[in-house]
């Protein structure tokens, strides 16, 4: 099954911003957010239109995600290294408002505080590149064993326990599934670095771009483990997964705006 979660955290600036990478081998366009994939030279329609593979890919972007913008601001501030208050003023720019707009917006009565989150956003900006050249660099020379494993995008917390590597990574699978890591959890680990290995690899059993009930959810888990529902209710704890409060319907979780987006369905139930 496609890792959507490594080819989000691998895919380039440019690839982020555009929202979807092109797999040469298997020929297809692939949503960085949910895993959704377009073949190239098919053709899709949509609402009495058709559209190419590329161009389809970007209407889906559109129309189920909002943009990619919306998508990375709506990750956790863990993630994007930005404020409450900062997350606003890059949206209140992204809608081409006027400093003293914003400054409205905010509730502010100066426009040199704007002006100055503008200042500072920019130098965060530089300082992220400088950074971020530094780091490819030395990951580059990183040899296998030293690189650490990709932590989900929606972690609830983030700290020393996702320091895995990719060798410690390999040992944890193979001591805890013995007969292939596509076979059956043998025992659940006590340590919570082993307990995030394991669900991490769990998760990776359900796509990102669909929708399932807790039958779908614990009938994928009783493969894996006879405590499916402890299995379940870890992927949800630890932000692998979201629910609807009901919890008739499971997702992979993708953002923290998917709860907000979700509610609709709750409420109409």
């Amino acid at each position: 099954m496609r890792d959507i979660t490594e080819q989000f955290w691998n895919a380039s600036i440019e690839q982020l911003k555009r929202g979807y990478i092109y797999e040469e081998q298997e020929e297809q366009f692939v949503c960085l957010v949910c895993g959704e994939a377009f073949v190239q030279g098919m053709i899709y329609a949509e609402g009495g239109h058709y559209y190419e593979a590329e161009r389809f890919m970007r209407l889906h972007l559109e129309t189920s995600h909002g943009s990619m913008l919306s998508y990375l601001l709506g990750l956790d501030k863990k993630m994007t290294g930005l404020s409450e208050l900062q997350n606003q003023i890059v949206q209140l720019f992204d809608q081409g408002l006027s400093d003293k707009e914003i400054m409205k917006e905010i509730g502010s009565n100066s426009t040199s505080i704007v002006r100055n989150h503008r200042f500072a956003l920019r130098e965060k900006m530089k300082q992220a590149k400088v950074f971020l050249a530094i780091m490819e660099q030395i990951e580059e020379k990183t040899a296998k064993p030293n690189r650490f494993i990709h932590t989900h995008r929606t972690p609830t917390m983030t700290d020393q326990r996702y320091a895995i590597t990719e060798q410690e990574n390999e040992k944890m699978l193979h001591s805890y599934f013995p007969n292939g890591t596509d076979g059956v959890l043998a025992r659940w680990p006590k340590k919570q670095k082993h307990k995030l290995a394991i669900l991490t690899h769990i998760a990776r059993r359900f796509q990102a771009n669909r929708t399932y009930t807790e039958q779908e959810v614990n009938a994928l888990l009783q493969d894996v483990y006879p405590d499916y529902v402890s299995l379940r209710r870890y992927l949800v704890d630890y932000g692998f997964m979201e629910r609807l409060s009901s919890g008739k319907e499971y997702w992979v979780k993708l953002s923290e705006a998917d709860r907000d987006r979700r509610r609709t369905t709750d409420d109409d139930g």
